[in-house]
Order: C-alpha cells, then structure tokens, then sequence
C-alpha cells in the first residue's frame, strides 16, 4: 500500500485457485484481505466470477465456508476461489488496514460487477473510491490487473468536466 497526494494505492496480491473446502484451511496470520468465487452461472457460463468478498475481521478459512449459498451451484464440484492479501512495504494499523480492505472490496465490485453481489448500495459510497487505485499481483484470474477510481466512479464524469469535447485539428495552435 502507498498513500501519495489524496490518491491511495493498494496492493493486492492474489493466490489460488483453492477448491471451495481447501479454503477453509487458510487461518494463517497473513490470511485476511478480498476473496474471488468463481463457477457455474446459467447466464455467464460454467466460470465465471460469481462473487468478491471481503475478509477483514474473520481468517479467509472461516469467512469463505460461511459462504455456504454456492454448495447449491449448478457445479459445485467446479467452485474456484481466490484469494487477495493486501501487500506492501510495510504493515498499516488496524484501522487503516480494515479501510484499505473494505474500499479495495468496493472498487473491486464496482468494476466487475460479480454475478451475486449486490451493486444498490455502491453509489452512495462512490466518494471514497474516487482517489483509490486497485492494483492485482499474481494469480487475479479474471480481474483487470489495475482499478481505478478515476474511472469506475464519476470522479470524471462528462457532465464535471466544464467544456469537454473532442479535439479538432484546425483548433491546434502553429
């Protein structure tokens, strides 16, 4: 992670894939950040991103088991997950550490839009995400390797950007 002017960069680093079970084994003290679930969607295929989740509080093994709803999956058998330990120089507090996960979570959400996870409530927090950057190391799968604020939110919206149009050839000076 690394704090510049007003933008925030957070590091992800993404291992897997673990069998939905073998998840469960993941209690280590490194073992907090953002999960992936991927499998069968009858719309989206037999894998695809399902779900990004957040363990922040809970190890990834005792989070990701709560996530009992994909035992149910057309494919269960078939259930990848993924898992984002949030990387650095060095370690943040305890309470820069949780807001650091939760907003890479959102912004993550945001710009997948994940099958099962529900996009309602992210408008009201798209303040937070205009300034952060998502950067995703390693084994990502199916994620973009960078997320930004700057574009999965209105930070530049059209209607903000006071006489925004295209460049004309004949408006170039000399």
């Amino acid at each position: 992670m690394q704090t510049g002017e007003q933008e925030t960069i957070i590091h992800v680093q993404w291992e897997g894939p673990y069998e939905f079970e073998a998840a469960g084994g993941l209690k280590g003290p490194t073992d907090y950040g953002v999960y992936q679930i991927y499998g069968g969607h009858p719309v989206y295929g037999s894998s695809a991103l399902l779900y990004i989740g957040l363990a922040q509080a809970q190890h990834f093994g005792t989070r990701i088991p709560q996530e009992q709803g994909w035992l149910d999956n057309c494919d269960a058998s078939r259930i990848q997950v993924y898992v984002g330990r949030l990387s650095g120089s060095h370690t943040p507090d305890a309470h820069r550490w949780d807001h650091l996960i939760a907003v890479a979570e959102r912004l993550l959400i945001r710009a997948h839009c994940p099958a099962h996870n529900s996009q309602m409530n992210l408008a009201t927090l798209e303040p937070d995400l205009r300034r952060v950057h998502v950067l995703n190391w390693g084994h990502h799968r199916d994620l973009l390797p960078e997320v930004s604020g700057a574009r999965w939110t209105s930070r530049f919206s059209l209607s903000e950007i006071p006489g925004y149009r295209a460049f004309s050839q004949e408006e170039m000076p000399g």
